[in-house]
């Protein structure tokens, strides 16, 4: 564990992101994938070298640019197959989507170690989540990895005028459990939308968790006040936060609904936004 300051007290809600901080997004996608190659090649007679393309492809292609708004989810994702594939092989589009969303899945599942993380911060702290990333898809994750019960608040940018970064995204989190913005920690991977937007907000504390190990020799102007290799590392930069469980039963009543009323949409068109990888 590195650090820039002395550990923070007076946290009393986390604030977490989704893609490759709770969930392994990038190395989930790359292992369906992998697997993916492999069936077109057994299954499917595809030559091998023309599976692994066609899977480097796709997955070139899915984390370049998100699902836009008005796009069914599925439909996007097929095309992308479809575009993936060669065309003597295109015919198999259906059948290779379903399995791969089948693999992607089986991929992604939370950790036990992480669950059992987020379960056991809940006793002492207010847990949310801001993730970016169009509406369907993240909420699609949510879902699928039964991570409702873990949070006390979750923020999609899709269903919202602003992404991370911006800084009315944390505030409106923390509005919602009925907390200060400098009571609450964000935790993430990315310094640009997750630290960076933490910093602005003015919150308590941020955690960066990078991807890769190499990431953290990377100078940058961001200065996360703590950084882990991984979410699990978290425990060890808590020593001091604590809430009441009067604050924990305000914030509760303060809490929204999970499936908020969409305010309007942000503009997904643009292959550099600040969203998850791939949809």
């Amino acid at each position: 564990m590195e650090t820039n300051q002395n550990d923070r007290s007076g946290i009393q809600a986390i604030l977490f992101d989704l893609d490759n901080t709770i969930i392994a997004t990038r190395q989930a996608d790359k292992l369906a994938c992998n697997k993916i190659s492999e069936i077109l090649s057994q299954t499917y007679g595809v030559p091998e070298e023309s599976a692994v393309q066609s899977c480097k492809h796709f997955l070139r292609e899915f984390r370049k640019c998100p699902q836009h708004p008005s796009t069914d989810l599925h439909i996007w994702r097929q095309k992308l197959w479809y575009q993936a594939l060669y065309p003597n092989y295109q015919k198999y589009c259906d059948s290779v989507y379903k399995q791969w969303l089948q693999l992607r899945y089986h991929f992604l599942q939370i950790s036990h170690e992480t669950f059992d993380l987020l379960k056991k911060l809940k006793k002492s702290y207010l847990i949310g989540l801001i993730t970016n990333g169009p509406s369907t898809s993240q909420w699609e994750k949510i879902e699928k990895l039964s991570l409702k019960p873990l949070f006390d608040v979750i923020l999609v940018s899709g269903d919202l005028p602003w992404e991370k970064p911006n800084e009315k995204i944390f505030k409106m989190a923390c509005d919602y459990l009925g907390i200060r913005t400098e009571n609450a920690l964000m935790v993430g991977d990315k310094l640009e939308t997750d630290i960076l937007g933490g910093i602005k907000a003015k919150l308590g504390g941020t955690v960066w968790v990078p991807v890769q190990s190499n990431d953290k020799a990377n100078k940058s102007e961001l200065q996360p006040d703590f950084i882990i290799d991984h979410v699990n590392d978290l425990p060890k930069v808590l020593k001091n936060g604590s809430r009441s469980p009067k604050l924990r039963r305000k914030s509760k009543e303060l809490a929204r609904p999970y499936n908020m009323k969409k305010i309007s949409k942000p503009d997904l068109s643009d292959c550099n936004s600040n969203s998850s990888d791939g949809s």
